[in-house]
């Protein structure tokens, strides 16, 4: 591992979107304040929309809870989550890899979602991502400004790596 500040080279988008990461969302327990994990409900195998039914499982203290998606008023569609902010985004609870950084908050869904942010950071060249699923903007392309500037990539870094150690 380089030291905070080092700079890697280059670092391509894969054109991947926030709800890419959210097949495992680690999260505080509401119950013991441990590290307790949102995955597809074992019911869903093989449903569409993997984000449909989610279950709340804490190995801590044995918590667990069902989200379903809402039903739409009159339609037989349902609501799906935002993906988005320092919460999750089916139970609202805090996420468990989140950081105070330069006054803001830095975050991630899991430990996947965190390497792709520290390789984002720390490269040197960015490239925006090809083909057809980068017309629309990716995951990185919607980090904001702050995580963004060159002149925060130390600070950055140094807290995505402080958030690596509360893995377990």
């Amino acid at each position: 591992m380089q030291p905070a500040g080092d700079v890697d080279e280059r670092f391509v988008d894969r054109s991947e979107r926030l709800c890419c990461f959210a097949g495992e969302i680690l999260v505080r327990c509401p119950r013991c304040d441990g590290q307790a994990s949102i995955v597809s409900d074992p019911a869903d195998k093989g449903h569409r929309h993997l984000w449909v039914r989610r279950r709340l499982v804490c190995r801590r203290c044995g918590r667990t809870a069902a989200w379903e998606a809402p039903r739409i008023p009159g339609s037989a569609g349902r609501n799906l989550p935002r993906f988005s902010g320092p919460r999750d985004p089916y139970f609202g609870l805090s996420l468990w890899l989140s950081i105070d950084c330069r006054g803001r908050v830095l975050w991630a869904y899991n430990a996947e979602h965190l390497e792709l942010l520290e390789s984002y950071v720390s490269a040197g060249l960015r490239e925006r991502g090809r083909g057809a699923r980068s017309m629309s903007m990716s995951m990185v392309e919607r980090l904001p400004k702050w995580i963004k500037d060159a002149r925060n990539r130390t600070e950055v870094v140094r807290a995505i790596r402080r958030m690596k150690t509360s893995l377990s």
